[in-house]
């Protein structure tokens, strides 16, 4: 374990009491949404401003990270800005100041998601990157087993009360920004250039960006487009007969699968490769949505939520860790950065056409499609030569 050094393991444990507080809400967001005013239309509108200001961000916030040659204090502003937004949306009930308590918390996730990752990929080896950054998603993921969990014990002695559990939920958030506190840039990574940087300027990256990135961007843009919100599995499981505890169960389920497999399948992947890994993760993935798109059974429906969290360890560090292995090290935030706003737009879009072909058709046309477009983006990668891996700003 000497591969995780003091620094990756203060920004696993800031991951960790950070998404402890943000899933300690994810399960009862709509829910107090809806229990102050909101109505479901206006309750997609609010997500969808949230998770288009948290994509496009990243892009930025990461451009300028490598622009400023600094990593911790956009980490930290980043961490800060979540905290801060949790009691915010519990002390007014305004429609403005929920949208802007709730922008302020993705915001946050925008402003430290490239230059973390930046960190994460500077304290590893090209050889150790799978074990860093499946180690990292280990710790962040058992945040989103511990919050869930919480949440349910606590509604079950006080039931609907959820402003209290906003207020609650400061206290991880608060110790996560304490904790961030320990960080120290090491170094100056970046040209210190004093020049603008205009909002959409890490988009100019993908022009100069080195035509392998690209190509395996492209590959994840795609998966990414019809790869839409978890709540769509949790629906087609609550069609089929699951009871609302059954449904925050099995979400804490495949999250505590995600956070046990995450660290052991980034050792694999360091021996056997990252692109192999993400491959068997994506074919996973097809499995999941075959099964869920045929299945009736609820003890099948477990077995198909472990093989999701199977498949989540086995790409989402992965595929950040695979993009900074061929991209040059003061490039590292723009790139990773750039990836994540993109893939947040095709995010949101991802669900909007899910929902459109349920709403046309129905589940399992939905499913179908989603697993089947994943076959192609599996057979894509397989046509891949061999990684050219980036050592120290040289191939």
């Amino acid at each position: 374990m000497k591969y995780i050094t003091r620094t990756i393991w203060i920004l696993s444990v800031v991951s960790l009491l950070t998404d402890t507080a943000s899933e300690m809400l994810y399960p009862i967001m709509p829910i107090y949404l809806k229990s102050v005013g909101f109505s479901i239309l206006l309750i997609g509108i609010l997500e969808g401003v949230a998770e288009a200001t948290a994509g496009l961000s990243k892009g930025y916030f990461g451009k300028l990270s490598d622009m400023s040659g600094k990593r911790v204090p956009f980490v930290q502003i980043g961490y800060a800005f979540s905290a801060i937004s949790k009691p915010m949306m519990s002390v007014f009930i305004y429609p403005l100041w929920i949208f802007f308590a709730r922008t302020i918390d993705r915001l946050g996730k925008g402003i430290r998601t490239g230059p973390r990752d930046a960190i994460l990929s500077d304290e590893a080896t090209p050889a150790t990157k799978g074990k860093v950054f499946g180690f990292h998603r280990s710790m962040d993921t058992l945040g989103a087993v511990i919050g869930p969990s919480f949440a349910l014990l606590y509604l079950y002695y006080y039931p609907q009360d959820y402003k209290t559990l906003f207020l609650i939920a400061f206290i991880p958030g608060l110790l996560a920004v304490l904790s961030s506190l320990y960080l120290k840039d090491k170094r100056s990574i970046g040209h210190k250039a004093k020049v603008s940087t205009p909002f959409f300027s890490f988009l100019k990256y993908w022009k100069v960006s080195s035509t392998e990135y690209r190509k395996v961007v492209i590959g994840l843009l795609v998966f990414t487009l019809f790869n839409s919100s978890d709540v769509f599995l949790l629906l087609k499981a609550k069609q089929e007969g699951f009871g609302d505890t059954s449904i925050i169960g099995v979400y804490i389920f495949y999250n505590l699968i995600y956070a046990l497999f995450a660290f052991p399948i980034g050792v694999i992947a360091d021996n056997v490769g990252l692109k192999t890994i993400f491959i068997f993760g994506l074919f996973l993935f097809a499995i999941v949505y075959f099964g869920m798109s045929v299945n009736t059974n609820l003890y099948f429906f477990f077995g198909l939520f472990f093989l999701y969290g199977v498949y989540a360890a086995a790409t989402e560090g992965i595929s950040k860790a695979w993009i900074s292995n061929i991209v040059y090290e003061k490039d590292t935030a723009t790139a990773i950065g750039t990836f994540s706003a993109l893939q947040s737009i095709c995010t949101m879009l991802a669900s909007s056409l899910t929902g459109l072909i349920w709403f046309q058709f129905n589940a399992t046309a939905a499913l179908l499609t989603t697993a089947t477009v994943t076959l192609f983006v599996i057979v894509y990668f397989l046509t891949f030569p061999k990684p050219t891996i980036i050592t120290n700003g040289t191939k």
